[in-house]
């Protein structure tokens, strides 16, 4: 079996004769006396070690964080330990059985496996393809393949977002259905998070977590609103604005006039979300007091825009997602009148 535990050392001779290094020089002084070791046929297990750790500071070299880099070889450790095999003699037999037997969870959880142990294999190709074919006389294949690989791994097709012909339908089709649903306030709500989106360009998590104290309607023109944005290149999430227009305010005004107060939760206070998620907890349903709602998930609303789409869009385009409207924003910004967004500053 394979084994990821190095022995203990007993003899006392030998563990008087083995270097002490100080903190910080360990790492150092292994690669340098692997490199100087001589390889042999039972130095399999550690050769597979050294590329564990290697992939480990390659990806936390990239910018990866420390949580991130946990669990980047759980996966295929945990499977190489199941059989006894290193990687590079795994199967995709070997895959199959153990995610359909032994390491059956849930499926997303076996997406993320299996996503990071065909990863892996894409570093284990890259860089040690030629090294692991000279000494073990096998080539590096990822047993994740056309036929065990998880959806939505990441290869998608083109994303082509719906025309603002189909667009301009798809909204007055599902703006006409608001009062014949059995959740009018969800429905509308669903429906302002949408068109916001397409109006803005946010991205669903971000037009998820915005509160009624992050709209300013003085800025500009058309007033903007404060959202907690991605980031770039590692630096975490960031605030940033985003412009309302004119009829993202007129959208916006009639939520917050008509729609929003049917909500059970205190919709004066600034903290509470824009768009509230029907769930409220039993605890704070007891109490009998106003106080602020919780939001609603992105995925709720990826669920509702979907549906949506599959009722009320016209012409090919049916599946609809909150990052393609951001891309059927662009092209209305672009094919239609410049915008008046007001003073940047």
């Amino acid at each position: 079996m394979l084994s990821l535990v190095q022995p203990l050392i007993t003899d006392d001779e030998d563990r008087a004769e083995e270097p002490v290094f100080e903190p910080g020089l360990a790492d150092v002084a292994t690669l340098q006396r692997r490199k100087d070791a001589s390889v042999s046929d039972g130095d399999e297990e550690s050769f597979f070690l050294d590329t564990i750790a290697e992939y480990q500071w390659a990806r936390d070299a990239a910018g990866l964080a420390s949580a991130t880099l946990d669990g980047l070889t759980k996966p295929i450790i945990e499977v190489c330990q199941y059989y006894g095999l290193t990687p590079w003699r795994l199967v995709p037999r070997h895959v199959d059985k153990y995610f359909a037997g032994a390491g059956k969870r849930a499926w997303s959880t076996v997406r993320r496996k299996m996503t990071l142990i065909d990863s892996y294999f894409a570093f284990l190709e890259q860089r040690y393809a030629g090294e692991i074919a000279r000494r073990y006389g096998l080539a590096v294949e990822s047993p994740v393949d056309p036929f065990n690989r998880p959806r939505h791994r990441g290869d998608f097709g083109l994303r082509v977002p719906p025309s603002p012909r189909a667009m301009r339908a798809f909204f007055a089709r599902w703006r006409d259905s608001l009062d014949h649903v059995r959740k009018p306030l969800i429905a509308r709500r669903d429906y302002v998070m949408a068109k916001l989106t397409y109006i803005s360009g946010v991205r669903a998590a971000e037009l998820c977590g915005v509160g009624i104290g992050d709209l300013h309607w003085e800025p500009g023109h058309w007033g903007r609103f404060l959202l907690n944005g991605k980031g770039a290149r590692g630096s975490g999430p960031r605030q940033r604005e985003a412009y309302m227009f004119a009829e993202g305010r007129e959208l916006l005004w009639w939520w917050i006039e008509d729609v929003r107060g049917g909500v059970a939760d205190d919709p004066g206070d600034p903290n509470a979300p824009l768009f509230p998620s029907e769930r409220i907890p039993a605890a704070v349903s007891a109490l009998n007091v106003s106080a602020p709602g919780i939001a609603v998930t992105p995925s709720t609303f990826r669920r509702a825009l979907k549906a949506a789409g599959h009722r009320f869009l016209p012409g090919p385009v049916q599946e609809l997602h909150p990052h393609l409207l951001r891309h059927a924003a662009v092209i209305c910004t672009a094919s239609g009148p410049v915008r008046d967004v007001g003073s940047a500053a």
